[in-house]
């Protein structure tokens, strides 16, 4: 039996009691093991650690990719079209203020995927991607 393989990325956050609410309430992420320095949270399986530190978070940089200013850094996770869309729609209803709105990206070619951009509260970029075919994420 294969082993899962569980992504861990630990980034900082300017507010504890923000993070939990942005990524507990507004994502619906379980939240796992805490401190008064660090959260750790369930996205989609994967364990994601908010660490306090005021003046390390944010966007540092961007790209652009299809026409659209992408922010660097940024952190998410690819998802079957169906799901990206549920999430998508959710986040509309709970007034989450998108930095690109959700979207088709490189439609009609190799790569075609959906795509969304949004901040947490101490300002990390998160992006959620949907394809229609999760085989084709790596494709050239």
């Amino acid at each position: 039996m294969e082993k899962t393989k569980i992504f861990h990325l630990a980034f900082p956050v300017h507010d504890l009691a923000a993070a939990r609410e942005f990524y507990g309430g507004v994502l619906e992420c379980p939240e796992g093991r805490s401190s008064d320095r660090w959260i750790d949270f369930d996205l989609f399986g994967h364990q994601i650690v908010t660490h306090l530190a005021e003046n390390s978070a944010g966007i540092r940089a961007s790209n652009q990719v299809d026409a659209d200013d992408v922010p660097v850094p940024h952190f998410g996770i690819v998802l079957p079209i169906d799901e990206w869309q549920e999430l998508a729609d959710k986040l509309i209803e709970k007034g989450v203020k998108f930095i690109i709105e959700p979207k088709i990206r490189f439609e009609g070619e190799v790569g075609e995927q959906a795509t969304m951009f949004f901040l947490d509260p101490s300002g990390n970029a998160l992006e959620f991607k949907g394809f229609n075919d999760l085989s084709q994420v790596f494709t050239k």
